[in-house]
């Protein structure tokens, strides 16, 4: 007697990169820009089980970090500062397990443009990559190949790092009964380290705690740039660093001025996105830099010698991103001078600067209102994608969907 055959639910995962690949930071297998999204393959041990499941990805200057939801690591891209966590200072143009990290645990991670930090579940802090402006956070100014321990932290329970350009942020659990406490490290030339250095120090290489958050409890850091933010449970938006659109830098946390719930905060070179708690996204600053290019919402490009009152207030006051009415977003992300978005229904969308086609349009050309990115060639429709990042150039996105099989 023939069996009854049964249906089967099975979970898929697909990644997709695009724009830039100089570095290989694409993980396609080649330096090529991609204008189109391109559908990467993972090593098979990191596929085999849902445990290996991507859970987050990070992008920085020119290299990608993968974690899966067993809290193993994956590199590619750009490694001559040693970011890769390989153990030496070549590209790779693949994703590649860091050894390293086979008996431990990661449960977050973050990418810079020349270093990786990485937290375990048991709170520890591993960092690697460039060192030169003290980022790595070891009390030196040297750059590694490997993660090593921050030692800083040895007796500290990390939740979470940011990484910047040249600096780092690390949220941190705090003494019994009390909040957790924010410390920075790296590049504080433009106020990104949350405060006030003498004129004759730019860097600090041991980690700083930062003040200025009221009773706020901390929830999410972020850092790109010279800039940094946090976001607090109920909503608060402190930013510092660099001025917005030519504005003033600020050296100590700033409460942004709004009414507005926020839920996700990501910084570019020269803007903020930001998400509130309604699926609404709100930007600050501007996205294409020194350009003339201008979208409607942002403060004009300051080319004069000073700015007015009036645009040092607007520069602080978060504006709608035009082209979104009725579209109610759950993810976001924002490169160096580019930015994407995923809606309720799973469209991903992306705009700004396009030079290395980082927007997924299938051109080079810059585009000011979010335009649709469409996926070819996968099996997942456009309702399975949840989460995007974004790098310098580049964009990854991650997707999951069921399929039903018989057995």
């Amino acid at each position: 007697m023939m069996e009854e055959e049964e249906e089967v639910e099975r979970e898929v995962e697909e990644v997709w990169s695009w724009g830039a690949g100089s570095d290989g930071q694409l993980g396609t297998g080649s330096f090529d820009d991609q204008h189109l999204p391109q559908l990467l393959s993972f090593p098979p041990r990191a596929a085999a089980s849902s445990a290996l499941r991507i859970s987050q990805i990070a992008c920085g200057g020119a290299h990608s970090i993968a974690l899966t939801a067993g809290g193993s690591v994956l590199t590619w891209g750009r490694g001559t500062c040693g970011q890769l966590g390989h153990g030496d200072v070549e590209n790779c143009l693949k994703p590649k397990p860091v050894e390293f990290f086979e008996q431990i645990i990661i449960s977050y991670i973050s990418a810079g443009w020349n270093h990786s930090g990485f937290v375990s579940d048991s709170g520890s802090l591993f960092t690697c990559g460039d060192g030169s402006f003290g980022q790595l956070g070891h009390g030196d100014y040297q750059s590694r190949s490997s993660p090593t321990k921050v030692l800083f932290f040895a007796s500290k329970h990390v939740k979470k790092i940011a990484c910047g350009m040249r600096h780092s942020l690390v949220l941190s659990k705090g003494p019994s009964g009390l909040g957790d406490l924010l410390y920075a490290f790296g590049s504080g030339r433009r106020g990104q380290l949350g405060t006030s250095l003498d004129s004759s120090r730019k860097s600090i290489a041991v980690p700083q705690a930062i003040h200025g958050f009221k009773d706020d409890e901390m929830i999410a850091v972020s850092a790109n740039g010279d800039h940094s933010a946090l976001l607090s449970a109920n909503g608060h938006l402190y930013i510092w660093g660099r001025g917005f659109s030519g504005t003033s830098d600020s050296h100590l946390p700033q409460l942004l001025p709004s009414p507005l719930k926020f839920s996700q905060v990501t910084l570019g070179w020269n803007h903020a996105l930001l998400l509130t708690d309604c699926g609404e996204v709100f930007m600050l600053g501007r996205m294409l830099g020194g350009r003339q290019e201008s979208l409607e919402m942002q403060v004009p490009l300051c080319s004069t010698p000073s700015i007015t009152p009036d645009e040092v207030c607007r520069a602080m006051i978060p504006t709608r991103v035009p082209g979104l009415d009725g579209v109610k977003v759950i993810d976001i992300g924002a490169g160096a001078e580019h930015s994407a978005l995923v809606t309720e229904n799973g469209t991903i969308m992306a705009w700004g600067w396009g030079e290395h086609g980082q927007l997924g349009l299938g051109d080079t050309c810059d585009h000011m209102i979010p335009q649709t990115v469409t996926m070819e060639n996968g099996r997942l429709d456009a309702s399975s994608w949840f989460r995007v990042y974004c790098g310098s150039g580049f964009t990854i996105a991650v997707g999951s969907t069921s399929l039903h099989s018989q057995s």
